[in-house]
């Protein structure tokens, strides 16, 4: 058996498996990478295999088969640093194609026996599928058997968790704050420990006794628990999903004793995208793209990874390539929409918002996106009702939560801001925009050491973004405080950290002229008017730095660099022209106080 086809048969498996379960997110999973497989070169062409490859690569779909082949000529900026990543030997990859711990699983009948137990269970996964699940658990009551204990049980936890919902919004509304827990915990816990204990779990059960851990915040059983799972049966991508949502550190994730699987590189980078480590996230999807060619999964977070490194442009290329060759596709659109916003793409947001909107406008994702529309034209009302209503389908949606605070920033409705970053954060605590729009608001509201300490909180989750030097300076830098030394380190540091927008090395140059360091403002106005002149700006930024700079070398006697920037003044318009030929007329008579040196100087 080819390599490939182990990965086939493996997932083929493990996707009849989790659907017979009821465990359909997973399933969906394993089915999509089951025909992202890449064919074999040398398989036969008759085979059901190449078949159903083929039949996928159709004319619409095939651009998808070729990686990242639709980026920019010489395969972009993060293709190179890859692949000198690869060449240096960097990237630890679990085991190659086809290797497996594990053998590959193989579907069983769970020991039914001949009184009806299948029917029993088909009747009881029916309920199930038309969202009875008390039925479905009263189904199964007094059947032996580990899929049908699995379901009976998985039916009664989500039986708890939509009697849970309902009693909160009878309690606080839909959005509403509430400790109500799902009553079938305890029992289920009881019954799940019991198994555990006497080692007859299975892999299935063990990822439900996580969920309950979990729920219960024992998070570090949890964590042992959904190890054990995904150690037992790999393919069950929910289970790998909880295990990541444990991981806030790196430490936890360094000491988590995973056994060597395919599936594991899936985890680590999905894992490290979470942690904030784009660059390491980004040197697993190339190595899965080996096996994985056509997978929308690993492109949509290649192109998240990207948008997170503020690479809009590429990413921009890889959403809209993901949506040609699946246009009713809803997952990580949300994000898209993110990129166009940031970009001020109306046309294509409005085109985005539109086909969401037909395709499912009740999914949390498309209403999100809609709310993102509506905020760029400035309807920041409509906006908060789309956010709104995606927390009304699904109220731990982190970035509805962080967006619609924004849209409340906007409409000057600081306290509701607070809130919506305050559950963001419940949420996520590494939600660095959550944190960051808390600072916003708190400056708003003239409370600048509150402020302070969000913008630092913010920084240390996201350190190489310098929108967030940049707030913290200009906190430091307002009436309040007046902390100029703090604010120069805090430019400093977005200054180094690829401040695109150029702020930082202006203000650097502003503060210190304001602190009498001539020397260093010289060099900072010199460097941001490099700046400028490289982008093809103008301003009165530029307009600002050459007054300094024409000032600060007739003060050095500097007499042919200040001429040189006065003579550029004259190409304007404004009083700056005026100022300029003052200059160069002292200049002149400084010149004139200050002859050249020459032999016949001396030989009068």
């Amino acid at each position: 058996m080819s390599s490939k086809e182990s990965y086939r048969v493996e997932l083929r498996s493990a996707a009849r498996q989790l659907s017979d379960r009821c465990l359909y997110s997973a399933a969906k999973w394993a089915a999509e990478l089951l025909i992202d497989i890449e064919p074999d070169v040398h398989a036969p062409a008759s085979s059901a295999s190449s078949s159903a490859a083929s039949a996928r690569a159709t004319p619409s779909t095939s651009s998808a088969a070729r990686p990242l082949s639709h980026l920019h000529p010489d395969a972009s900026a993060y293709r190179r640093r890859l692949r000198s990543a690869a060449a240096s030997g960097d990237i630890a990859a679990t085991p190659p194609a086809g290797v497996s711990y594990i053998s590959t699983p193989v579907p069983d009948d769970d020991g039914f026996n001949s009184d009806g137990g299948n029917d029993r269970y088909l009747l009881a996964k029916s309920y199930f599928d038309c969202r009875e699940y008390r039925r479905a658990a009263h189904t199964l009551r007094g059947q032996t058997g580990k899929k049908t204990g699995f379901l009976r049980c998985y039916a009664l936890y989500l039986a708890g968790e939509k009697r849970k919902e309902e009693e909160m919004i009878e309690l606080d509304g839909s959005l509403g704050k509430s400790d109500v827990v799902n009553s079938e915990l305890i029992s289920l816990e009881r019954e799940l420990s019991s198994l555990r204990r006497i080692g007859s779990i299975d892999s299935f059960d063990l990822y439900l006794y996580g969920l309950i851990l979990k729920d219960k915040g024992c998070e570090s059983l949890a964590v042992t628990v959904f190890v054990e799972s995904v150690n037992s049966f790999p393919w069950n991508w929910s289970a790998w999903s909880e295990l990541q949502s444990l991981c806030t550190n790196t430490d936890t994730l360094t000491k988590l004793n995973l056994k060597n699987h395919w599936m594991k590189d899936f985890f680590l980078a999905s894992t490290y995208q979470e942690l904030k480590m784009h660059e390491e996230a980004l040197k697993r999807y190339e190595c899965l793209l080996g096996v994985f060619r056509s997978s929308d999964y690993i492109q949509s977070q290649i192109a998240t990874a990207l948008y997170s490194l503020r690479e809009l442009d590429e990413a921009e290329v890889i959403f809209e390539d993901l949506l040609r060759n699946d246009p009713y596709r809803v997952e990580s659109m949300d994000i898209y929409s993110n990129l166009l916003y940031a970009k001020e793409c109306f046309s294509a947001l409005s085109f985005l918002a539109h086909r969401v909107f037909l395709t499912d406008k009740y999914r949390p994702e498309s209403c999100c996106i809609i709310a993102n529309y509506y905020s760029l034209k400035g309807q920041h009302e409509k906006s908060v009702l789309y956010f709104r209503r995606a927390l009304k389908l699904n109220r731990k949606y982190l970035s509805a939560w962080t967006l619609m605070g924004h849209e409340y920033v906007e409409m000057k409705n600081t306290p509701a801001a607070i809130d919506a970053y305050r559950r963001a954060i419940e949420i996520n605590p590494r939600d660095y925009r959550a944190w960051y729009g808390l600072g916003q608001t708190y400056e708003v509201m003239n409370m600048p050491f509150y402020a302070l300490y969000y913008f630092r909180k913010s920084s240390c989750l996201q350190p190489n973004d310098s929108r967030l030097w940049v707030a913290m300076a200009q906190c430091y830098e307002s009436a309040p405080l007046q902390m100029l030394e703090e604010a120069i380190k805090c430019y400093t540091r977005a200054a180094n950290s690829n401040d695109s927008e150029g702020i930082a090395l202006h203000q650097l140059a502003k503060l210190h002229g304001v602190l009498g360091h001539s020397e260093q403002a010289a060099f900072f106005y010199k460097k941001d008017l490099e700046r400028m002149e490289a982008e093809g700006r103008q301003g009165p930024n530029m307009v600002e730095a050459m007054l300094y700079l024409a000032r600060y070398y007739k003060s050095e006697k500097k007499f042919e660099e200040a001429e040189f920037y006065c003579t550029r003044l004259l190409d304007y318009t404004g009083p700056e022209r005026e100022t300029a030929k003052s200059l160069l007329r002292g200049l002149r008579i400084a010149q004139t106080a200050f002859p050249s040196m020459d032999i016949g100087h001396f030989g009068s």
